[in-house]
């Protein structure tokens, strides 16, 4: 009886690591899936999503070093300063959603 529970209680450890780094794998892939270079259709406003969380962002020629996170569908660019944090909509093509409320069209990946 000692053993079974043992080993049952083994498979609930060894379940529950799993279940617990599904998360992290989950963040790893939506990161590297989402990585790449969006812009409008006219170029005025690029990301340029790096590894690691890093970004830049360009619009009408100015940059800023920027960071991101990916949680569902959205992304989360945080500029810090004046550009403070702004949340895009991924939508099912691929393509950035600009925040509401802002200058910030749909941004297209860029091959």
């Amino acid at each position: 009886m000692k053993s079974k529970l043992k080993g049952a209680v083994s498979r609930a450890a060894a379940a529950a690591v799993l279940f617990s780094l599904i998360p992290i794998f989950s963040f790893c892939v939506a990161c590297s899936g989402i990585q790449g270079t969006y812009a409008d259709v006219s170029h005025s406003v690029i990301l340029e999503l790096k590894s690691g969380g890093k970004a830049t962002f360009t619009a009408m020629g100015d940059s800023a070093s920027c960071t991101y996170a990916t949680s569902g569908k959205k992304l989360t660019l945080n500029c810090g300063g004046d550009a403070g944090t702004n949340v895009f909509t991924i939508m099912d093509d691929g393509s950035l959603a600009g925040p509401p409320g802002t200058f910030i069209p749909t941004l297209l990946k860029q091959k």
